[in-house]
């Protein structure tokens, strides 16, 4: 289950009137509108309850798996067996049980083929090494931890290599070094190689079957659901910033326009995050709604059009808190334009987000993607000298500079209408 706090939207009434007109205002929070941000803090907390939790719960999978492999050591029988190389499956337990799934497989499947490739070439080199004896066989030693550790390396730098690998990379230098300096004969490296890798399969099985089997923590519906909640912080940012430019003193402007920026904060911050998840999802097995070869690039593509939209939105942060603020007059005038248009970006990116959270396909070309160009043509109209004034006129060059960014912000979320077409139809969502 993701930890991200996920809010159900109500299903939206009169949509024919939304498609052509101005989206009116719930009139709940018309009447108070602090229930909308009070219903989110509530939302936030028990979000915050269950990743507490789900701490937890990792921390107690991770001492269970520590308990298991240790009865190599504890019980006499499997210690006969597996002797001092008991300890290489607690190391692997310690070193690869992840938070998710994802990250645990994928850790393990590259330490274990790390291994087995830096101990397989190694043993050569040193088998080969070892034939020719004397100065020779330091030289073939220096020569083959040069190059190997050199292309290694290298490729640990490569970012496809980076991503995925980059892990299992590290593992096959250490292994490798290790093995060809030993001096060890080969056959007792592949003896020793034996064991020691039986014993890390042993603590990987002991982590895949806790970490699947108990409680499993998918990145898979952790990206899922933080990408939910992005669009749910950009419609409440850019509805805060429409409250704050229109309807609120200039204390409370201030208030609510640093509530909605710090929704739109953790968006732009979400990048490094996203790109982790993505990694491990692509890792982890067919599970709940989400089947092999699943589309998980579209949820990156999708997190870089969000990132850009916030961005625009803290834009508007410069509009609000200029000294040079149009006058009451010339807002009341493009009051209604603007707010219709608000009211399209915030009932289209929450229609978006429940799209995605419901894996269900939304109208975008039917319904979507014309609202927002006539909402923009409609609002390009008044971007005018003659409904702002001069360009030296300081109140028509603030009131311009909040059109624009709208209108911007309009392009921006049709571009990223289209890009959640395009998920849909690679992820196969359903049409009810």
């Amino acid at each position: 289950m993701g930890s991200a706090a996920v809010i159900s939207i109500p299903e939206e009434h009169d949509k024919d009137q939304r498609v052509i007109g101005r989206v009116p205002m719930d009139q709940e929070e018309h009447k108070n509108p602090n229930n909308n941000n009070n219903h989110w803090l509530c939302s936030i907390r028990q979000g915050i309850k269950r990743q507490d939790m789900r701490k937890v719960i990792h921390s107690v999978k991770v001492a269970i798996a520590l308990v298991v492999v240790s009865l190599l050591y504890l019980l006499d029988p499997l210690y006969n067996q597996v002797g001092d190389n008991a300890m290489w499956a607690i190391m692997t337990v310690v070193v690869v049980f992840e938070f998710f799934a994802g990250a645990t497989l994928s850790k393990g499947l590259n330490r274990g083929l790390g291994t087995i490739l830096g101990g397989g070439l190694g043993c050569l080199a040193s088998a080969f090494a070892q034939d020719l004896g004397g100065l020779a066989s330091a030289i073939i030693i220096g020569i083959s931890v040069f190059i190997f550790g050199a292309v290694a390396s290298y490729l640990r730098m490569v970012p496809n290599i980076k991503k995925k690998y980059d892990y299992g990379v590290m593992i096959f230098i250490l292994t490798f070094n290790l093995i060809v300096v030993s001096g060890m004969r080969a056959d007792k490296i592949m003896r020793l190689a034996r064991e020691r890798l039986s014993t890390i399969a042993m603590g990987f099985a002991v982590c895949i079957f806790i970490s699947f089997l108990i409680f499993p923590s998918w990145a898979s519906d952790e990206l899922h659901d933080s990408t939910v909640l992005n669009f749910h912080n950009l419609a409440n940012s850019i509805q805060g910033c429409m409250e704050a430019y229109f309807n609120s003193t200039d204390e409370k402007k201030k208030n609510k326009s640093d509530a909605s920026f710090s929704s739109c904060k953790l968006v732009l911050n979400s990048k490094s995050k996203d790109d982790s998840l993505a990694n491990f999802a692509k890792w982890e097995p067919w599970h709940g709604k989400f089947g092999l070869n699943y589309p998980w690039h579209k949820y990156l593509q999708i997190g870089e059009l969000l990132r850009e939209l916030a961005a625009t939105v803290i834009s508007i942060k410069a509009c609000l808190q200029s000294p040079r603020q149009p006058s009451s007059g010339m807002r009341e005038a493009i009051k209604e334009p603007c707010e219709t248009a608000g009211s399209s970006i915030i009932w289209t990116l929450k229609e978006l987000g429940e799209g995605i959270k419901k894996m269900k396909r939304s109208q975008i070309e039917g319904v979507i993607v014309p609202k927002l160009k006539l909402v923009r043509q409609e609002l390009s109209l008044i971007v005018t000298p003659s409904k702002l004034g001069p360009i030296e006129n300081s109140d028509g060059l603030a009131m311009a500079s909040f059109l624009f960014l709208i209108m911007e912000i309009l392009e921006k979320v049709e571009e990223l209408a289209k890009e959640v077409e395009e998920l849909e139809e690679a992820a196969r969502f359903r049409t009810t």
